[in-house]
């Protein structure tokens, strides 16, 4: 396939899911909800997921944007369901080296429709915007993790690693 029928077809697909985004919605029983926001753009993503031991169960998002914005956290949407916390986090990290122009992020298949977007990297300014459903998809995940720490007895916010570790012998 020649370039230029490559591009048409990557901005058919980006404006496929702008206008018909996948997952958009309330999730009701979410586990977790993130809100981001572009303050340079306006652009925001409330990002919803339902964790289930250690696995996103279910995904929505509502948000307003542009279409860059809005394609790609449908195509993320698509693409997390049913993977686990870590899996997600890789899926993030690589889409993200994408979109700062590793090229062989770019050629990675695991990213799907994402691919897609590859030619953001070319536009600085609109890197954030591609970027928006990742950036609240981090937030929840790490928010899951806070919320599973504080499940499991621990005080908000602190590490069981730094936790002072008492020496029964240091008052005699």
């Amino acid at each position: 396939m020649s370039e230029p029928q490559l591009t048409s077809l990557y901005q058919q697909l980006i404006l496929e899911h702008y206008r018909k985004p996948r997952n958009r919605g309330e999730l009701p029983g979410a586990t977790v909800t993130a809100h981001i926001r572009n303050p340079s753009c306006g652009d925001e993503i409330r990002l919803q997921l339902r964790v289930q031991e250690g696995r996103i169960a279910d995904v929505k998002f509502q948000g307003e944007g542009c279409s860059i914005s809005q394609a790609s956290v449908s195509m993320m949407t698509d693409l997390v369901v049913g993977k686990g916390l870590e899996e997600a986090l890789a899926l993030s990290q690589r889409f993200t080296a994408m979109m700062h122009g590793d090229e062989e992020a770019a050629r990675d298949r695991s990213l799907r429709d994402l691919r897609a977007l590859a030619g953001v990297a070319k536009f600085p300014v609109r890197v954030k915007c591609a970027l928006l459903g990742f950036d609240a998809l981090q937030e929840a995940v790490k928010e899951t993790r806070e919320q599973a720490g504080e499940q499991a007895g621990e005080a908000p916010g602190e590490d069981p690693a730094e936790s002072p570790v008492e020496n029964p012998g240091a008052d005699r």
